[in-house]
């Protein structure tokens, strides 16, 4: 375990955060709602511990963030060897782990459910709700469940709407909307856990939903514009917060307004 850095954190303009003693682990974080979210972390004083698939990407990610900051563990969500090794390390270097935000995701297929290959929507469960699963009874028993603190899991309005052509990643989803809740009354009083929906994000992730066409995609929300990683980032920080100490098993949507649209021809 390594002592933490008197002073803080530098923040915008050269200030120093102080910091808050505390440790999220977030997945799926090397580059963008994941990295966001870790963005936002740090911003307020917390340390975190970032996973991805690609080892380099996610080196990349923690000198961004500041290695005074961040660790990462390079590894497959779904891996059960992985999530033992990313809650294994961040407790030897950070001694505790508060937060856990569930976004390691994935989406291999686009196309009609019909047609779903049942291996990938295999895949697509498995990396999306049992990894999700995995790391929360990690964490829960290597930290949380005697010291308490908050899980958030990335879910998707495609998890409470009609998908079309994403119908195995909404289906998945819409299970993690579920899982919060069970989560959530299994954990208590202890530990909080909530969901984050987000509609379209401008990150790599997503580009197939707006490529080439950014302007006619931003056109249908009302708020005019997609969203981006630091949207997400602000939500999660504000689900971990003192804040939202009474709120646990709900899915937070962040849509910019396009659910307002629902039923209007």
């Amino acid at each position: 375990m390594t002592e933490q850095t008197q002073g803080g954190t530098p923040a915008q303009g050269g200030a120093r955060v102080p910091d808050s003693g505390k440790v999220a682990l977030i997945t799926g974080a090397s580059r963008g709602i994941g990295y966001g979210v870790a963005e936002s972390f740090i911003a307020r004083g917390d340390r975190v511990c970032i996973t991805g698939r690609n080892e380099d990407a996610l080196k990349e990610a923690v000198e961004r963030l500041g290695s005074d900051r961040a660790i990462g563990v390079a590894g497959k969500a779904h891996d059960e060897a992985h999530q033992a090794a990313a809650v294994e390390r961040v407790m030897e270097e950070f001694g505790r782990v508060d937060f856990l935000v569930n976004n390691a995701g994935t989406n291999p297929v686009f196309g009609p459910m019909a047609d779903l290959d049942l291996n990938v929507a295999r895949k697509v469960y498995e990396t999306n709700v049992v990894s999700a699963l995995g790391f929360a009874q990690l964490t829960w028993k290597a930290w949380q469940k005697e010291n308490g603190g908050a899980i958030v899991n990335v879910a998707s309005l495609a998890g409470i709407s009609a998908s079309p052509f994403i119908g195995a990643y909404g289906m998945s989803k819409a299970a993690m909307v579920n899982l919060t809740l069970q989560l959530a009354h299994e954990f208590a009083p202890r530990v909080r856990v909530n969901a984050i929906a987000p509609a379209v994000v401008k990150t790599k992730f997503a580009e197939a939903l707006y490529e080439g066409r950014e302007a006619e995609a931003a056109a249908a929300y009302p708020l005019a514009r997609l969203g981006v990683p630091e949207d997400i980032g602000g939500a999660a920080a504000f689900l971990t917060s003192a804040q939202s100490d009474w709120i646990t098993g709900q899915t937070l949507v962040i849509d910019g307004g396009i659910f307002l649209n629902a039923g209007v021809a």
